[in-house]
């Protein structure tokens, strides 16, 4: 097995030692900030889930010094739950620490043990088998399959982790054809609902049509999140570029006709699609 203990005394082990410090002091129950003290996993889970899309974001936007900051901004939080659970008694950041280091190495026997060389491709493919053993062994325990998706993640991510989940056990459309059937009739079973306006009925409609579009992405090798917001984005540009062509003309979105917007956003998107074939 390659040797992965940490060399002594470098520079981000005494940094990171400097910043275990810090958030212990910051806690200390007598002389640490009265805001850090009264904080609990709960109150501050919420931090972790927006750092890590602060993270996303920086990588989206080519910001590596950002990317830097959001990273320490990130890493900040498993070092505050550390400690929080170190005062408990329950766990410290080396647990923490170990317990990646170790199942890292489990993942990768053909790193650490004697398996067999891989490509990216059979990496993957062995990766998600590991996971197969771990989760199969934990269904002999009456765990569930779908259990371990954190309800806090977006619920169109987490509607394309149980989908897969659903999907590692067989319990998948077979085919695409399959799934826009399926697609066809949630639309249709919503345009049914409409009518009545009934806001249960078409919230559980609307979902249901959600949940199938998040399949759909699954089937198609995208992410789903992923995907609405560089939908997002692309709406976000193409109605500012409205607004601007609307100012050159001395006028304001309300002050102009749904025609005339829309002829705008063709012209927007003509001018994209033009741009984007001369590339």
């Amino acid at each position: 097995m390659n040797d992965v203990s940490p060399v002594p005394g470098t520079e981000a082990e005494a940094k990171l030692r400097a910043l275990l410090d810090i958030m212990a002091r910051l806690r200390d129950p007598v002389s640490g900030c009265a805001w850090d003290v009264e904080q609990n996993h709960a109150s501050i889970a919420p931090y972790a889930i927006e750092e890590a899309y602060e993270v996303a974001e920086a990588i989206a936007s080519g910001d590596i010094g950002g990317l830097r900051d959001e990273l320490g901004d990130l890493l900040l939080q498993v070092v505050f739950h550390s400690q929080m659970a170190a005062e408990a008694g329950t766990f410290t950041f080396a647990d923490v620490a170990e317990s990646i280091s170790a199942k890292l190495i489990r993942r990768h026997p053909h790193i650490f043990a004697d398996a067999a060389q891989r490509d990216a491709r059979g990496q993957t493919i062995a990766w998600e088998a590991q996971k197969a053993e771990e989760r199969a062994a934990k269904a002999r325990a009456g765990v569930s399959a779908l259990d371990g998706v954190a309800v806090t993640l977006p619920a169109l991510t987490r509607a394309q982790k149980l989908s897969a989940r659903a999907a590692r056990v067989g319990f998948d459309w077979p085919n695409l054809a399959d799934l826009f059937a399926k697609l066809d009739e949630e639309v249709a079973e919503l345009q049914a609902e409409i009518p009545t306006a009934a806001p249960d009925r078409l919230a559980d409609e609307m979902g249901d049509l959600l949940f199938v579009m998040a399949n759909l992405c699954r089937k198609l090798g995208l992410d789903s999140e992923a995907t609405l917001r560089a939908a997002n984005a692309k709406f976000i540009r193409r109605f500012q570029s409205v607004e601007a062509r609307l100012a050159a003309e001395g006028r304001e979105p309300a002050e102009a006709s749904l025609a005339e917007m829309e002829a705008h956003w063709a012209a927007v998107k003509s001018t994209e699609t033009s741009s984007r074939g001369r590339d």
